[in-house]
C-alpha cells in the first residue's frame, strides 16, 4: 500500500541552509520509489493557522518511506532542513483502492 510523506514548512529561518537542503534533496529521493505530488504550489488555508510551504511525495510502501527518512543522503540534509526552517513531517498511510466501496 502507498504511503505519503507530508513536510509542512511553518516558518522559513535560514534561507541560505533550505537551499543547501534542497540542492541535496533530489540525491536523497534517488532509488526510494518517490513520486512528489505536491511541491511548495499555491496554498489556501481554509481552517487553522497557515503553512507557508507544503510538499507531499508518494512512496511505494510505509517501509519505504521509513528507508528514505533513514538513508544516509536524507540523513545528510537534514541538518540543514531544521536549520533553515521549521517543518512538521508526516507519513500518512495511503487508501488502498483494490478493495473497492
Amino acid at each position: 500500500m502507498s504511503a505519503y510523506v507530508v513536510m509542512l514548512r511553518e516558518r522559513v529561518a535560514d534561507p541560505a541552509e533550505l537551499a543547501v537542503c534542497a540542492s541535496s534533496a533530489r540525491a536523497a529521493r534517488a532509488g526510494h520509489g518517490v513520486t512528489p505530488v505536491v511541491g511548495h504550489g499555491a496554498i489556501e488555508t481554509l481552517e487553522s493557522t497557515p503553512f507557508e510551504g507544503v510538499l507531499i511525495h508518494r512512496f511505494p510502501s510505509v517501509e519505504g518511506t521509513r528507508a528514505w527518512h533513514q538513508s544516509p543522503a536524507h540523513q545528510a540534509a537534514l541538518p540543514h532542513s531544521q536549520a533553515g526552517a521549521d517543518y512538521r513531517v508526516l507519513i500518512v498511510e495511503g487508501v488502498d483502492d483494490t478493495q473497492g466501496p
